[in-house]
């Protein structure tokens, strides 16, 4: 089979794109034939040196994935030949990714893909979906009524995020560095969107919202807590989602006198059964249209590298170049 692989961590050049063994599926595993994948940031960090966890030699890269069922292994019932599934939560934790003609995969990471849902989307929103979804509603605990900023909104996770608060009956503020992106955050359903680069954040929420925001999403890799407490309501909820080698300046003081409390969370420590239930509610929001995914480029797999680079100059370059996630074909 084609793949996307690694035989050493590095620059994206050392992604090597050839032939690898079909992977033959063991206990509770169902082979799945690749029909799309996407790129998360997280990828790239792996791909890159971080020492997470001891990587499988080659390693093939990805987490994200959609598909048809090829095979089911021994002990694997949920699923039978010709089911579309999706996926996330592969490559990690010493597990192989996703970037490969066919995939040897846990059942239990794995989600039936409704009949209206392309595979495209479904693989767009794997991990940016279940990363949001854990966030707004098993650390924010989001409720109707609130408000929530959510800093780049117009990225894959921001996007969800937008999309996925509306759905919950949350008033949604969000930043982006441009006017199109700007456009694109308030048709994703944001009441207000403010572009960082030419306007006053911090001026225009204290108009949208004078009491202050009930929960803040930082999505970026180095959050200002100097401009971020400001903006926080009384009893307001930091969620953070980013940012391993940060060590920014806190401020404690005007931090504790609002009683506002600072969550971080990691998705791919999530149980299997806390990504199944978000994974539900995405497959109900794909099929009504409450939330859809923002892909800027589709590319094949053999271009894996040339995607890598691409995810990496917005990610840590801030290139402004990327509208979305970025999706391979096989």
């Amino acid at each position: 089979m084609k793949a996307a692989f690694i035989h050493e961590t590095g620059p994206a050049e050392k992604i090597q794109f050839g032939e690898l063994p079909v992977p033959v599926p063991q206990s509770g595993q169902v082979l799945v034939r690749t029909c799309a994948v996407s790129v998360n940031p997280i990828d790239t960090y792996i791909r890159n040196g971080a020492n997470y966890w001891e990587l499988p030699k080659p390693y093939i890269l990805g987490a994200d994935l959609a598909g048809i069922v090829e095979v089911t292994g021994p002990g694997a019932g949920r699923f039978k030949v010709g089911d579309r599934v999706w996926c996330s939560n592969q490559g990690l934790m010493g597990r192989q990714g996703t970037f490969a003609e066919f995939c040897a995969v846990e059942e239990r990471f794995l989600y039936r893909t409704p009949d209206k849902v392309s595979d495209d989307a479904a693989a767009a929103c794997a991990l940016v979906g279940i990363t949001a979804h854990l966030g707004l509603f098993q650390t924010a605990r989001i409720q109707s009524g609130q408000t929530l900023f959510v800093n780049g909104g117009s990225g894959g996770v921001g996007s969800m995020v937008i999309q996925m608060a509306k759905a919950a009956g949350v008033r949604v503020v969000a930043t982006a560095g441009s006017e199109e992106k700007v456009a694109a955050c308030l048709a994703l359903g944001a009441e207000m969107a403010i572009n960082y680069k030419t306007e006053d954040v911090a001026a225009k929420v204290k108009l949208f919202q004078p009491e202050g925001v009930h929960v803040y999403w930082e999505t970026t890799r180095d959050p200002d807590f100097d401009r971020i407490v400001p903006l926080l309501a009384e009893r307001g909820k930091i969620i953070l989602m980013a940012g391993r080698e940060a060590r920014p300046a806190f401020p404690v003081g005007p931090f504790y006198v609002k009683g506002c409390s600072l969550h971080g969370f990691v998705m791919f420590k999530a149980t299997p059964d806390e990504q199944r239930q978000c994974a539900e509610d995405i497959n109900q929001w794909l099929v009504s249209g409450k939330i859809v995914p923002r892909i800027s480029h589709v590319l094949p797999l053999s271009q894996a590298a040339e995607s890598h680079r691409l995810q990496e100059a917005n990610t840590l370059r801030k290139e402004g170049s990327l509208s979305g996630k970025i999706v391979l074909h096989p």
